[in-house]
């Protein structure tokens, strides 16, 4: 299938770019207007893009039914400031709710039954059940296009962070179990941050490893391994010495192995893998 945005409706195109580009990180953003009345609206087009200063970025994009601009767009254009809140598992159903596009100057936190809390720095308050807040001063809006669906990306500086120390870890850092975020996917779905959603992919080392083209015909070609599987046979930065395969001992299924022949070898090496001893399957590899 073959998709040019220019010859479907705006309509289709933004449910296949919701659907494919997922999980998206949800910004529960609170900002007041002139006269100080508070609005608080989630925003999936929204990530962080910079460290040192920290940046993040989130698009009220304008409505695609009828060209308007929402709230959220109209405020930061008067009053630069905004607190993005992380949405959680616990308070994502009153984060949907306050997306409901009540009228102007109607306040959702009190329609979506959330606690507001004085900020330090900026105008707008944060989200008490929120489990992590950034208090913004907004550096810049980038309009995107002037038609409905447009984008406006809001360039948020952070000048502080609240961080509820119930989602640390022992070292202070944000456990992700902990933190139970949520994300948007596609259509009405979104994903949660759970034990059984979560896993690990070992980081390549300074120091690069020998690539996939440096793999041997028969194991780049295997049907046992995965791309996946051969991605941590190629991150290695050197394969075991000869001296090294005839003096690995470390797995007692290895003669059997050998016996039954190249895909046996392969199926040994894979269970090594899977289980993160790579050097292992290196090593049962070349004993053929």
């Amino acid at each position: 299938m073959i998709v040019d945005p220019k010859e479907i409706p705006t309509q289709k195109l933004h449910a296949y770019l919701l659907g494919a580009v997922i999980p998206r990180p949800i910004a529960f953003v609170s900002t007041v207007d002139a006269q100080g009345n508070v609005n608080l609206s989630p925003f999936s087009f929204f990530n962080v893009f910079s460290s040192n200063p920290p940046v993040m970025i989130f698009s009220p994009s304008r409505r695609g039914r009828d060209n308007t601009t929402k709230h959220t767009y109209d405020n930061v254009k008067k009053v630069p400031e905004a607190v993005v809140n992380i949405v959680n598992y616990a308070m994502v159903e009153q984060a949907s709710l306050a997306s409901t596009e009540f009228p102007k100057n109607v306040n959702e936190f009190v329609k979506a039954g959330f606690t507001p809390v004085v900020s330090r720095h900026v105008r707008p308050p944060r989200v008490l059940e929120s489990p992590v807040s950034f208090e913004c001063k907004v550096n810049q809006v980038i309009e995107l296009g002037g038609k409905g669906s447009a984008g406006n990306l809001v360039i948020c500086e952070v000048l502080l962070m609240h961080i509820d120390d119930g989602v640390l870890d022992g070292n202070g850092r944000i456990d992700p179990f902990k933190l139970d975020a949520v994300a948007r996917l596609g259509q009405e779905f979104y994903s949660r941050v759970t034990p059984q959603s979560i896993f690990s992919v070992p980081r390549p080392g300074d120091i690069a490893g020998i690539g996939f083209d440096s793999l041997p015909d028969e194991i780049r070609n295997s049907s046992i391994f995965t791309g996946n599987d051969l991605a941590r046979l190629a991150s290695v930065v050197s394969i075991p010495t000869r001296d090294e395969v005839r003096a690995y001992t470390g797995n007692p299924d290895l003669a059997d192995a050998r016996r039954k022949g190249t895909a046996a070898l392969h199926r040994l090496a894979l269970k090594s893998l899977r289980e993160g001893q790579v050097s292992d399957a290196w090593k049962i590899l070349l004993s053929a």
